[in-house]
């Protein structure tokens, strides 16, 4: 007799098994680039928090460190994110980049503290899925574990994506001691931690995975097409 999932998990609960954790896609990513340094940063980090604990989005902070040189490193910047926005804008034909600025699903530019514009990018990745229904990605594990990715893009991809492990800290609050932001305590959210590629996928084969996630940190994992193209699938374990 083959069992239903809800079945299946009631009689594991009865008998005292466990049944493996597991994570499924399509929340939407949300990127803040922001800096300690930077004086325009605060109201956006603020707007950011009210994001960093809805399930349907997952807002992730990148602290750059382009703003250091005026007075104070921000604690969290780290070159490695300020590449990754510089890569956003070489992508868009841009020479330039700014914070705060917010990238939605990998597509979408608004300014950080442009709330209305945010909301509106926001509802319309959730509302018409965009490129992440393409892509049905799995986690199974815990962080401090070994996690196990999988991904199915059913009829395939027409680009290769690249397959990111991202570890990112709920929360810390911070006494700013100089620069633009000198005096200020500030509440950052979601602060990234690291973030890693773990591979190309060609998007014609199931591509599975395993990678130990050391730490306490939450665990996600990011499918995007390659060349800062569109998210196609996010998961995470927290």
């Amino acid at each position: 007799m083959r069992l239903g999932n809800g079945l299946r998990g009631l009689l594991c609960a009865m008998l005292g098994l466990a049944t493996p954790a597991m994570a499924q896609n399509n929340p939407v990513l949300v990127e803040l680039f922001t800096s300690q340094g930077c004086a325009a940063c605060p109201p956006a980090d603020k707007i950011f928090d009210t994001l960093a604990d809805r399930e349907d989005v997952i807002a992730l902070g990148l602290h750059v460190d382009y703003w250091d040189y005026i007075g104070w490193p921000d604690t969290f910047g780290q070159t490695q994110f300020s590449n990754r926005q510089k890569a956003y804008a070489r992508a868009r034909g841009r020479a330039s980049v700014y914070t705060p600025q917010i990238i939605v699903g990998g597509m979408d530019e608004v300014k950080g503290s442009a709330q209305r514009a945010l909301t509106g990018a926001l509802n319309e990745h959730l509302g018409n899925g965009f490129a992440r229904d393409r892509v049905r990605l799995t986690l199974t594990g815990d962080p401090g574990g070994e996690i196990v990715i999988e991904a199915d893009a059913g009829d395939g991809l027409a680009y290769a994506a690249d397959v990111q492990l991202v570890r990112y800290r709920d929360r810390e609050q911070v006494d700013i001691l100089g620069g633009e932001n000198n005096g200020r305590t500030v509440l950052y959210r979601n602060i990234v931690t690291s973030w890693r590629n773990l591979g190309v996928w060609d998007g014609v084969d199931v591509f599975r995975f395993r990678v130990m996630a050391e730490g306490d940190d939450a665990v996600v994992v990011v499918i995007q097409e390659q060349g800062q193209g569109p998210v196609l699938a996010t998961a995470r374990r927290r």
